[in-house]
């Protein structure tokens, strides 16, 4: 009963921290390894949760009248592809070597964030046609690789690349980032499940907390706006950095 309430707990933080930023299952993977799952079976187990809580935060940003269709299906199938040779390839890493690299690209999210010009509301123009489209299919279709490999700290990248290229609001961005989520992962998850790397109960008890904390932050983020996004995006990135190096 305390395994399951911590996977609950833990899920609920990660859900909310995921639908605003990303980096949820930096906090996720370790919870599952501590209560006795196999690093591979973890990182399978984990893409429950993020299905789920993707589908609730989705709905979340949808009452609240926030899509960006049919460019968010174009992303998605795009990062689907990669997420397929990822998730075939994916294979145990050295967790010290991983986590220091992973720290300095947080590191330079945090530092692109607080120090990129803020776009003017003229300028704040979507860019998602033509080659613009193009170019983030072949975007997503790399981040789709990662994202079946092991997808910690993807989210930051996704919201960062559709903000700052796309020319999508954060909001915007959010919403978005949830429906490709859902679209790559689903397909990530079938090739864990096919391989028997999932424990589907230590999933789906996760998966409560996740949609719970998915479901509030997307629908508090819109009424909070990019301003607060901002700040969340700085303050848990670089808490996430800083965890990485020293602990």
């Amino acid at each position: 009963m305390l395994d399951f309430i911590l996977l609950i707990v833990v899920g609920f933080i990660a859900g909310f921290i995921n639908t605003i930023a990303g980096g949820g299952s930096l906090l996720t993977l370790p919870v599952l390894i501590f209560l006795g799952l196999p690093p591979n079976v973890a990182n399978g187990t984990n893409r429950i949760g993020i299905v789920i809580q993707m589908l609730a935060g989705s709905a979340g940003f949808k009452s609240k009248g926030i899509t960006t269709f049919p460019f968010s299906i174009y992303m998605g199938v795009s990062a689907l592809i990669g997420s397929l040779i990822g998730a075939q390839i994916a294979v145990d890493i050295k967790g010290e070597t991983f986590n220091k690299v992973l720290s300095f690209v947080m590191i330079a999210v945090v530092l692109i964030i607080a120090f990129k010009p803020k776009l003017k509301t003229k300028e704040l123009l979507e860019r998602t046609t033509g080659k613009h489209l193009w170019i983030s299919c072949v975007a997503f279709f790399i981040f789709g690789i990662y994202g079946g490999f092991i997808n910690a700290g993807l989210g930051f990248v996704l919201i960062l690349f559709m903000h700052f290229f796309n020319r999508l609001s954060l909001v915007k961005s959010n919403a978005t980032k949830a429906i490709i989520i859902i679209i790559y992962m689903s397909a990530a998850l079938m090739v864990f499940v096919l391989n028997d790397k999932v424990n589907w109960k230590m999933g789906l008890i996760m998966a409560i907390g996740t949609s719970l904390g998915a479901w509030f932050s997307s629908r508090f983020s819109v009424k909070k706006g990019d301003g607060f996004i901002k700040l969340f995006l700085v303050i848990v990135v670089s808490i996430m950095a800083i965890k990485l190096w020293f602990f």
